[in-house]
């Protein structure tokens, strides 16, 4: 697939996006929610896949664990926004759903999320990765997904980065809309990528706590362990290989899954300016998010 033919970035309501995800617009925020759905939201490569993954295990990895090995995650857990000419649409899947819950992802900033969410009270699990990591592993899905705007040289996606030219806009404005959200509306669980990094089993009990499943020490111990990164990235129901978008000759979906993978990327000028930026950005943020370890 040739750059050209990649999907072009505009200002849609404020926020940079692409025709993939503003085309099917009025039936996207028409999507009807019912209760006991679950909302996945996060910032593309932010651990969207993971926390679909881990839920749809601990719901449904008992009862019918073939859909483990025979669907593939996207057709588990649909993407609401996603259009892609001549296949079938996010909400069409997510309308369709066998399942009660219905997961569902997605990658909008707040305002952008079909009000039926908050009128049916739907229980909402954002997850936000620091900036400087989701930058680079952006920069990788970016070279590898046909359904992205071309990603250019390593400096030229930096910048765009700090300008908030990415689809679905500014990373510093979707953590925080959502962060905001969260203090007026209480069914928002916000997890930090980090904290899943660091010890993935009392995220997952922090998680259950939200959802108000109590699943046993072995499900717990299963879902755990099937959820780490090298059992997810061998995995072909949920590593994104069944799917001709992606380009995995270029780059893995799931390449490293570290903290702190961007200093193997940003040079000691790129970090000043991003350290400066971020602390501009993030002044009156109570967000606070690690870098390393």
């Amino acid at each position: 697939m040739d750059p050209s033919s990649r999907p072009k970035l505009f200002d849609f309501h404020g926020v940079s996006m692409t025709n993939i995800f503003t085309d099917n617009w009025e039936n996207i925020q028409n999507f009807q929610a019912r209760p006991d759905d679950i909302l996945i939201a996060t910032y593309p490569k932010a651990g969207t896949t993971w926390i679909s993954q881990i839920l749809d295990m601990l719901y449904f990895g008992q009862e019918s664990p073939e859909r483990l090995t025979s669907l593939p995650i996207y057709e588990r857990v649909p993407f609401l926004e996603m259009t892609i000419p001549n296949l079938v649409s996010g909400k069409d899947q997510a309308d369709n759903l066998p399942t009660t819950p219905r997961l569902i992802k997605t990658h909008f900033p707040v305002q952008f999320v079909p009000k039926s969410f908050w009128e049916q009270n739907c229980r909402i699990i954002y997850v936000a990765r620091n900036a400087k990591d989701n930058l680079v592993s952006f920069y990788h899905f970016a070279r590898m997904n046909k359904a992205q705007p071309e990603a250019g040289d390593w400096n030229s996606f930096f910048q765009r980065f700090l300008e908030g030219k990415m689809v679905f806009g500014s990373w510093y404005e979707h953590v925080n809309g959502w962060w905001k959200k969260k203090q007026t509306y209480s069914k928002i669980h916000y997890m930090l990528y980090e904290n899943m990094i660091e010890d993935t089993g009392r995220e997952i009990d922090k998680l259950c706590n939200f959802i108000g499943l109590s699943p046993s020490a072995e499900v717990k111990e299963m879902v755990r362990s099937g959820v780490q990164f090298d059992n997810m990235k061998k995995n072909k129901m949920a590593n994104y290989s069944t799917l001709p978008i992606m380009d995995f000759k270029v780059s893995p979906f799931m390449r490293k899954g570290k903290v702190g993978d961007w200093k193997n990327y940003f040079t000691v000028a790129q970090n000043e300016a991003f350290d400066e930026d971020y602390k501009r950005k993030m002044k009156d943020s109570p967000l606070q998010f690690r870098f390393e370890f």
